[in-house]
């Protein structure tokens, strides 16, 4: 970590601003810390020479701010668990997470301009206004069954905002949620390639693929019939966790996932760990199911 002088003012301490972390506390490090205020999030490992350099401009960025953002290091040497869910490719690698989501990342070594102006972005997040209202009461809409009065508003949305990721991946799930599965996947095909990769398309895609599965998803009583009769049928138990999930029986669906993963982590190329990684996507990150979800896959991984 970075040394601060003795003559600093009051504020913060490191400790308070910037730490460590680890595949095994980083929904707590980082998607739930960030509920509270953004998080920076640094994917760094000891070889990497950029690291060196990058990581302690970041530190002191940090710390200058004064406890409006927070700084959290994952060294993918020993963690590669969600530097693989967020397909971190080269490192450095670093993303600012705002209320559980990735909302803004870049590569390499950057100038000290760019780390300035990253972090003044996301310091800016939690007291952003504008159209944030009205997504808010358009997922509320739609948190209500009003999924008509949802796509309305979210339409309305992009016509002031046609770059807006959240009202595109609100529209797309609100034509799910009244079952035009295929205009929700052209909603979600129509969005302009700067959103492409964004959270909050990720999220509907997955739930498009999610509602595609669910059109083939077998009879629930039957499965259930099936893996009582053979616990070690692993086709069996998938399917019924794909039907589970399109009745709406979200956490008995990502269960019977886990208990998969836990008899054959890597049976038929490790299916349980993807499906409950499309699960997840399709969900909040600060979602209870997916928190507690992650939280126990992650033990079953690095038991």
């Amino acid at each position: 970590m970075l040394e601060l002088g003795q003559g600093t003012a009051a504020g913060p301490a490191a400790g308070d601003l910037i730490k460590d972390t680890t595949d095994e506390t980083f929904i707590q490090d980082v998607v739930e810390a960030s509920q509270q205020v953004p998080v920076i999030v640094d994917f760094w490992a000891p070889w990497c020479c950029p690291c060196k350099t990058l990581g302690p401009a970041l530190e002191a960025a940090v710390q200058a701010a004064g406890g409006k953002v927070k700084m959290v290091k994952v060294n993918v040497d020993e963690n590669q668990s969600f530097a693989g869910q967020l397909r971190v490719q080269s490192i450095p690698t670093v993303f600012g997470f705002w209320q559980g989501q990735p909302v803004d990342a870049f590569q390499g070594n950057v100038p000290q301009s760019r780390i300035d102006e990253f972090i003044k972005k996301l310091a800016t997040l939690p007291g952003e206004d504008g159209l944030s209202g009205a997504i808010e009461a358009a997922e509320e809409m739609l948190g209500e069954g009003a999924a008509a009065d949802a796509a309305q508003t979210f339409a309305a949305i992009l016509q002031e905002d046609p770059e807006n990721a959240a009202a595109f991946g609100g529209l797309a799930r609100a034509y799910l949620a009244m079952g035009e599965v295929e205009q929700a996947e052209a909603v979600l095909n129509g969005a302009p390639a700067a959103l492409h990769g964004k959270p909050e398309l990720e999220a509907a895609l997955a739930a498009v693929e999610l509602a595609k599965q669910a059109a083939n998803a077998g009879p629930l009583d039957e499965l259930r019939a099936a893996v009582e009769a053979a616990p070690d049928d692993h086709q069996a138990r998938f399917d019924l966790a794909t039907a589970l999930h399109a009745a709406g029986e979200t956490e008995a669906a990502v269960n019977e996932l886990l208990e998969l993963f836990r008899r054959d982590r890597e049976w038929n190329d490790g299916a349980a760990k993807q499906q409950l990684f499309t699960f997840f996507d399709a969900l909040t990150p600060q979602d209870p199911i997916a928190l507690n979800g992650r939280r126990k896959l992650s033990s079953m991984i690095f038991a």
